[in-house]
């Protein structure tokens, strides 16, 4: 299972280095980017437990400073090439057969995949707790990627209490950059996100420190490691 959501999670990674103008590439085990990668995002991620070094390093820019590599398996020894461990989270699934979780989103709140420029403006600086900058990562050509979902909850008046992106494939859905607004409980944040998944579908996504226990509230299941290494 480690395999397929890594592969999901390196197609959301093409989705947002594509919304940006420079799409990576599949190898037989690695996706890879001679272009570096927008903030966040990898230059490269393992797509197989067999992936070697040479098939992350001889395919990324290794001249402009920043790169990252995603190790799906932590099984990679980046040190000799001039990297150093940036974090490490656990691989995270929620069976497609597990019924509906019995967490409550926030009350209150309905939810939606976010539809405009507009409204994915709101939704990138309420994930980005009001820095334009970062805000500008998420560009509007996500919006037109048949595989990517932007969604969010609404509060009564309007206001985004939380949200995240959904990767959708026919196998699974993956889940990242899911967010809480100040004052919400993260694991009903991810009871919201499960909403907009569709019936039946295995969930994957990855998560480490404290943002872990509300994913596992909610029915996930931790699968394995993974590590993102930075040249050093």
């Amino acid at each position: 299972m480690i395999d397929e959501a890594a592969l999901n999670n390196a197609e959301w990674c093409q989705a947002m280095c594509a919304a940006h103008g420079r799409p990576g590439a599949f190898g037989p085990r690695a996706w890879t980017n001679t272009r570096r990668t927008p903030l966040y995002y990898p230059d490269a991620v393992t797509l197989t437990d067999d992936a070697s070094v040479r098939d992350v390093l001889d395919s990324i820019d290794r001249e402009t400073p920043g790169a990252t590599v995603k190790d799906s398996f932590a099984r990679l020894d980046l040190a000799a090439e001039g990297f150093r461990p940036l974090f490490d989270a656990r691989w995270i699934h929620r069976p497609g057969w597990l019924p509906p979780t019995q967490t409550e989103a926030p009350a209150g709140t309905t939810w939606r995949a976010v539809g405009t420029p507009e409204g994915l403006l709101d939704w990138a600086l309420a994930w980005s707790g009001g820095d334009a900058d970062e805000a500008a990562l998420f560009r509007a050509g996500l919006l037109t990627d048949p595989y990517t979902r932007i969604v969010a909850g609404y509060d009564a008046e309007g206001r985004i209490a939380g949200g995240a992106v959904l990767t959708d494939n026919w196998r699974l859905t993956g889940i990242s950059n899911l967010f809480a607004a100040p004052g919400v409980d993260p694991a009903e944040v991810w009871a919201g996100c499960l909403t907009q998944v569709d019936a039946g579908s295995p969930v994957v996504g990855y998560e480490s420190g404290d943002d872990l226990p509300p994913a596992l509230a909610v029915g996930f299941e931790e699968l394995g490691p993974l590590r993102v290494w930075l040249a050093a």
